[in-house]
């Protein structure tokens, strides 16, 4: 019997799904930050064996109240998993009680689907509270299971893989089995420059951010181990591009190394990586902007 289906994460913004599904991976393949509502869009990504093909599914954080079209568009990816969930995770902090979810555990609830609460980050706090935090989302009578891990720590996670394969329908191959995920290289590779924008500025201009892929060519003749990169980081505004590119260019001149680095080890070849900076006014807002940007299908 071959098992396989969608099993898709949902929580609000930071409660660690990337985190998450990177561990249930076995290796990193979305970004992760501390900052909120580092994931914009549905990223699958696909783990197989002889015996079963599961995919996962990172989504946005749930937004309460979307202030751009782009939450907007970030929020109809969340609605697609209520849609095709085969195994449906739920997951909480410590900090998050059950009136913080109304809305969605309503949605949640009728999910025709295998439900999992998953209390995340559980290593910040002791087992008492664990015990306290878990019985107050059995109070919902909504899912079917309820449990404690660490995705940082690499902690529960056996426990959580084991519960999902013994939930898991039988079913076929969606994506060949050498397959790891539905997104091509450069959209990583664009992924990895908007993390690294996250982790070097701060306050309002890495979410003002949006990087395009301008050119990627894998080398050729002598020089096929250097695959070259050109890429344009959009900004919101003009006061966020001097800002970006930094007192004599020092700002984005360490921004490129560091995503650079990174690139390498995820595509496992010496990388030539350009950056540019330009202007794109109230693209958050501007529907051909995300359209461009992969936000909307339409």
């Amino acid at each position: 019997m071959h098992k396989s289906g969608f099993v898709n994460i949902l929580g609000k913004p930071n409660a660690g799904k990337s985190t998450l599904m990177n561990a249930l991976l076995g290796e990193k393949m979305v970004i992760v930050s501390p900052k909120p509502q580092t994931t914009r869009h549905r990223i699958l990504g696909i783990l197989n064996s002889d015996e079963y093909q599961i995919v996962f599914s990172d989504t946005p954080g749930v937004i309460d109240k979307p202030s751009y079209k782009m939450h907007e568009a970030m929020s109809s990816f969340i609605h697609q998993t209520f849609e095709d969930a085969d195994v449906f995770i739920y997951l909480v902090t410590p900090e998050e009680k059950p009136d913080d979810h109304k809305e969605t555990l309503a949605k949640i609830a009728d999910v025709h689907a295998p439900k999992f609460l998953v209390l995340n980050k559980s290593d910040l706090i002791d087992q008492a509270a664990i015990t306290l935090r878990l019985d107050a989302y059995r109070q919902t009578n909504i899912f079917q299971k309820y449990l404690a891990i660490s995705a940082k720590e690499q902690t529960g996670i056996d426990e959580l893989m084991t519960a999902i394969k013994e939930a898991l329908p039988e079913g076929p191959e969606y994506f060949p089995k050498d397959q790891m995920t539905d997104r091509p290289e450069r959209f990583f590779v664009t992924e990895i420059i908007r993390e690294k924008i996250l982790e070097q500025y701060h306050q309002e201009v890495p979410y003002s951010c949006e990087v395009g892929i301008d050119e990627y060519k894998e080398g050729e003749g002598r020089d096929r181990d250097v695959t070259t990169i050109r890429a344009t980081i959009y900004v919101n505004r003009k006061t966020q591009k001097p800002i970006l590119i930094g007192r004599q260019g020092v700002s984005i001149k360490q921004l490129g190394i560091a995503a650079r680095q990174s690139i390498e080890k995820f595509i496992g070849t010496r990388v030539h990586l350009e950056l540019f900076v330009k202007i794109r006014e109230n693209w958050r807002d501007d529907e051909r902007a995300l359209k461009e940007f992969g936000y909307r299908n339409y």
